[in-house]
């Protein structure tokens, strides 16, 4: 059996809608400058340290990607994806499936209902995952637990789920 595997699916930090700009182009919020270095000091402090890194272009997760790899204490090599821009649980795992099998810890950061499906998909829709089903807010983190290689994700457990508001 293969080592477990981490996969840490983050949903970008709340975006600013206040400017008549092409949503893929729309930065973050002053609550989401705020709340993504939250999300990364709560990876840190859980050791929950990405390897690798597979992100939007938009540019809401490339910040949000920016402001919590700030308190990471080491860099991950991070791969911007157009796929991933507009996501479903599809692209999210035609990417991840790309993954070196010698990475333990992949961090995809989406977009929802993206997000939120693709964590559902894995885990399932039980009790664990009941505040994941209610909502995955801007600049929330599951984190999820696999036996199977990236090339094989299909399933996985809920470990841990962030809310900046927590």
């Amino acid at each position: 059996m293969d080592a477990t595997r981490r996969l840490i699916v983050l949903r970008h930090a709340k975006s600013d809608w206040s400017d008549d700009l092409p949503d893929h182009e729309r930065p973050l919020a002053p609550r989401g400058i705020r709340d993504a270095p939250k999300l990364g000091r709560w990876l840190a402090e859980n050791g929950y340290l990405p390897e690798h890194v597979l992100c939007s272009t938009a540019r809401r997760t490339r910040e949000t990607w920016a402001r919590v790899s700030e308190t990471l204490p080491e860099n991950s090599p991070v791969e911007y994806d157009e796929d991933l821009y507009g996501a479903g649980p599809e692209e999210f795992l035609k990417a991840a499936r790309r993954v070196p099998p010698e990475v333990t810890t992949l961090a995809l950061v989406g977009h929802e209902p993206g997000v939120s499906e693709l964590t559902l998909d894995l885990a399932g829709y039980g009790d664990d995952t009941r505040l994941v089903q209610a909502k995955f807010p801007t600049g929330a983190a599951a984190v999820l637990l696999t036996a199977d290689t990236w090339a094989n994700l299909g399933a996985a457990k809920l470990e841990a789920f962030f809310r900046p508001r927590d």
